[in-house]
């Protein structure tokens, strides 16, 4: 399990997390949503330690990550998987040798191991047959698959998706969600998805929780955000077109 207690991050004097406190139940969907700014990224590069917080502290299975020498910290970030916003392929490298990079960076597997590895990978985000393909001859969700087969290598408890549906068209990004539901079932991992996309939220999430000017505004279930009552959220969620909570007023 993944708790955040207290956490505050400022960048130039400019505070973006506000004393958030948060857990992440284990084998669960949790998204963060809020407006651009409210600090989402932040707190997910918090969450692997990437990010140091000027306050609180993020505990990931009982080990408190400001506490831990480098050596301990590389050791916990190898319980996760991070799918970036632009995938961040290597454009020099195939699919399956961008699959494989990990595998040979931070496993012991040896070079066979490794490519048999990174084709069950392929084949969970349903493309085995595009594994010689440079991302430059992949559409935007292949390339987004691939960098999540990539982000499932090494067997992750804990997977952090950045705007996985950014870009892409409704039908693509419905694939990409399907994917994210059943690689956590299969697989049994924790996910944490910061997303705009309040249509792919509701589809995946188990918990919400809405960041508002660095603050955990609300947090609940999907059933729970239908039944909300709070402006602020509701705001939020119909500014992306998507009616929940009290008809929105006309002028």
């Amino acid at each position: 399990m993944i708790e955040v207690r207290d956490l505050e991050k400022s960048f130039g004097g400019k505070p973006v997390l506000r004393g958030v406190s948060m857990e992440i139940p284990e084998a669960s969907t949790y998204c963060l949503i809020g407006r651009s700014g409210s600090g989402k990224s932040v707190l997910l590069k918090h969450l692997v330690g990437l990010l140091k917080p000027d306050a609180g502290r993020v505990i990931v299975d009982g080990a408190p990550l400001d506490e831990l020498s480098y050596t301990d910290l590389r050791r916990v970030r190898r319980k996760f998987g991070v799918l970036f916003q632009g995938g961040a392929l290597f454009d020099s490298m195939s699919a399956i040798e961008n699959v494989e990079f990990p595998l040979q960076t931070f496993t012991d597997l040896n070079r066979r191991e490794a490519r048999r590895r990174a084709l069950e990978c392929l084949e969970l985000v349903e493309l085995p047959e595009l594994g010689k393909k440079t991302p430059a001859e992949l559409s935007g969700g292949q390339q987004k698959r691939v960098a999540l087969a990539r982000a499932i290598a090494v067997e992750p408890a804990y997977i952090l998706y950045d705007e996985p549906t950014s870009g892409l068209d409704p039908e693509t990004s419905r694939t990409i969600d399907d994917l994210i539901d059943r690689l956590g079932r299969e697989l049994g991992t924790t996910s944490v998805v910061v997303s705009h996309d309040m249509h792919s939220v509701l589809r995946i999430a188990d918990h919400v929780g809405f960041l508002h000017e660095g603050r955990l505004h609300w947090r609940g279930t999907v059933d729970e955000i239908h039944r909300a009552t709070d402006e602020t959220l509701l705001s939020f969620v119909r500014a992306n077109e998507y009616q929940i909570g009290r008809p929105a007023t006309t002028a």
